[in-house]
C-alpha cells in the first residue's frame, strides 16, 4: 500500500482557473482564489485505508477525514457541500466521485496518485475540464 503521509508543496499547476470558470466561479474570486491556492501547503496522514488531509491556503484551510470505501461529506473547490466516495482505482491511486447535497451543478471530483519518483499528483475535474497539480514531499 502507498504511503501518502508527509507535508507536501506544490510544484505545478494546470487549468486551475479553468476548473473554477467551469464550476461558474466569476472572474473577481477566480483571480482571488488562483493567487491564493498558487503555493498551498498540503499536510497528510494516513494510517493504512484511513485518510486526513488538510489543505492550507492564504485564503482558505480545509480538512477531510475520510476512510477508502466509506462514503463521507466534504465541500467542492467552490464550497458546496456535497457526499464524496473513495476508491482505489490502482496501487497507488485513489479516485473520489463527488455527489451534490442540493442543486445543480457539474459532475466533479478528485483523484490522488503517488508516482513512482516519489511525485503526488492531485486531479480536480468539473464536467470535462481537468485540473492538475503536481506536489513534492518538503
Amino acid at each position: 500500500m502507498p504511503n501518502f503521509t508527509g507535508n507536501w508543496k506544490m510544484k505545478s499547476s494546470e487549468n486551475f482557473e479553468e476548473l473554477l470558470k467551469a464550476l461558474g466561479v466569476n472572474v473577481m474570486l477566480r483571480k482571488i482564489a488562483v493567487a491564493a491556492a498558487s503555493k498551498p501547503a498540503v499536510e497528510i496522514k494516513q494510517d493504512g485505508e484511513r485518510f486526513y488531509i488538510k489543505t492550507s491556503t492564504t485564503v482558505r484551510t480545509t480538512e477531510i477525514s475520510f476512510s477508502i470505501g466509506e462514503e463521507f461529506e466534504e465541500q467542492t473547490v467552490d464550497g458546496r457541500p456535497c457526499k464524496s466516495l473513495a476508491k482505489w482505482e490502482s496501487e497507488n491511486k485513489m479516485v473520489c466521485e463527488q455527489r451534490l447535497l442540493k442543486g445543480e451543478g457539474p459532475k466533479t471530483g478528485w483523484s490522488r496518485e503517488l508516482t513512482n519518483d516519489g511525485e503526488l499528483i492531485l486531479t480536480m475535474t468539473a464536467d470535462d475540464v481537468i485540473c492538475t497539480r503536481v506536489y513534492v514531499r518538503e
